[in-house]
């Protein structure tokens, strides 16, 4: 009988990055010498134009070239100091700096590297460029050695740990692909930062060239209370099943990517309910003003034909992006809305509204844990999407039934369903609601009658930035519409 041949053994894993021990980081030094010198050849506006192409001390990889830039952006904040090598190179020696600058020979030789500062564009993207690949190459390196670590003790976590693991990674690298002036904490008077973009609303403010700071709404009643959707905001859309949610969002959409007036905002929905076809139709009829109904028995007329073609060739190029995944956990939402941020970036056409509809129908990350704590991860990973990108994010939420129960038909924020974070998240939380006398009166007049009423109410239960209150929009409910309210004349 043969021998069996003994099974082989394991072999040592390749090393993360072949050849990185033998390889110098991407760089150029002539090019990192070449901008130097065009910053202390034109201090003011070289500079300036650095930091807003987000040039910093990191960018540079030889440390004295680093201490350099550090120096020239230190006298370049002090504007009474103007900027040549001979102030520079004093400066370096009050500080105790100019031996770790390269001594004053490299600094000289710097500071004459070239007579004229027009290729300053060229060596700022030059000098971002390796920047990107450096920081590229460290965090691979990163995610490769950890793959290698990876921790398969506890097996039965391993889905959760690993869809984590890959979350983390894809966001350290979407990270470096986004041109931000500043990571992590910013000093509020940097330039540009937290006080001077302040300054920029409360200027359009005073100049009376609109009120609004973000995106619209589309409804005058609600952009008055939060002066549009603003980003970094998680918005909550909350109601009872059945009160429009899901028409009010897109009519959201709808003003967001067919505004009045101004630029369309390019807009990313997730549908976990419908299917895009389904969302498209009622986009459709609600433009067109066709009552799906009669639509769908075959009774439409021509004129209603000629109003949904019309409204079709409205939506044919509108920046409205439809995700109908119906099995989505939130890293898996946020890597989606990531690759389509950074493709729209890439395009010049940034990516300005995220809608999600709705957070229950989210698929856990972890099905084990209870399930207040899932809607808490969820909750709070979209909260983080909204300040990754920079853009707000509405989610569409249910209202648990306590409020039919105690009878008083008005929801409140501890009545969001399943968790209390979400009311801790939101930056914004809109409560759609029928008040009890509303009530009666539908069960009154029946639900056949296809004039316009008002819609459900519309209550502010929460506004970081400003007002609360309760609104009233109109409601046409065949064409699953909302439009403005038409407040009576004051006397």
């Amino acid at each position: 009988m043969p021998d069996t041949p003994s099974n082989p053994p394991r072999k040592t894993p390749p090393p993360a990055t072949p050849g990185a021990a033998l390889k110098a980081l991407p760089h150029s030094a002539d090019a990192e010498e070449y901008l130097l010198s065009c910053c202390i050849l034109d201090g003011g506006d070289v500079i300036a134009r650095c930091l807003s192409d987000n040039i910093s001390e990191r960018s540079f990889y030889t440390h004295g070239n680093r201490v350099i830039f550090n120096r020239l952006c230190k006298l370049h904040e002090n504007k009474s100091v103007p900027i040549d090598s001979t102030v520079l190179i004093e400066e370096l020696k009050a500080r105790d700096e100019l031996d770790a600058a390269g001594g004053l020979p490299y600094v000289l030789q710097v500071a004459g590297k070239t007579p004229t500062t027009s290729r300053v564009g060229y060596f700022i993207e030059r000098v971002r460029e390796l920047e990107l690949l450096r920081a590229l190459i460290e965090a691979t390196t990163k995610a490769t050695l950890a793959c290698y670590d990876f921790n398969w003790k506890d097996s039965s976590k391993n889905d959760v740990a690993i869809a984590e693991f890959i979350d983390e990674v894809e966001r350290d690298i979407f990270k470096i692909t986004q041109n931000r002036v500043a990571e992590g904490a910013r000093r509020m008077g940097e330039n540009p930062g937290p006080v001077t973009d302040a300054m920029k609303v409360v200027e359009k403010l005073l100049k009376k060239e609109g009120e609004l700071t973000g995106v619209s709404s589309g409804f005058d009643d609600i952009d008055k209370l939060t002066y549009g959707f603003q980003r970094q905001e998680m918005i909550i859309l909350a109601a009872r099943p059945s009160m429009g949610k899901t028409a009010l969002a897109l009519n959201f959409a709808e003003h967001a990517v067919l505004p009045k007036s101004g630029d369309p905002v390019p807009v990313l929905f997730f549908s976990l309910e419908m299917s895009a076809s389904q969302l498209a139709m009622r986009m459709l009829c609600s433009l067109a003003r066709v009552n799906m109904g009669r639509l769908r028995e075959g009774k439409s007329s021509k004129d209603d034909d000629a109003k949904l073609r019309d409204a079709a060739n409205e939506f044919l190029n509108v920046p409205l992006y439809i995700d109908e995944s119906s099995h989505l956990t939130v890293m898996q939402l946020r890597a989606k809305a990531r690759r389509l941020a950074a493709r729209l970036a890439n395009e010049g056409t940034p990516l300005g509204f995220i809608m999600v509809d709705y957070l229950q129908l989210l698929s856990p990350t972890d099905p084990r844990v209870p399930r207040e704590q899932q809607v808490a991860e969820m909750s709070r990973g979209l909260k983080a999407l909204a300040k990754e990108l920079n853009i707000p994010v509405l989610v569409l939420c249910q209202v648990n039934r306590e409020t039919e129960k105690s009878g008083e038909g008005t929801p409140k924020l501890s009545n969001l369903r399943e968790s209390g974070s979400i009311e801790q998240d939101a930056d914004v939380v809109l409560m759609l609601a029928r008040s009890q006398e509303d009530k009666k009166e539908d069960e009154r007049q029946g639900t056949k009658s296809e004039t316009a009423g008002t819609a459900p109410d519309l209550i502010v239960a929460k506004n970081r930035n400003g007002a609360t209150g309760k609104l009233q929009l109109t409601f046409i409910k065949h064409y699953t519409r909302f439009e403005n309210y038409a407040h009576a004349p004051s006397s």
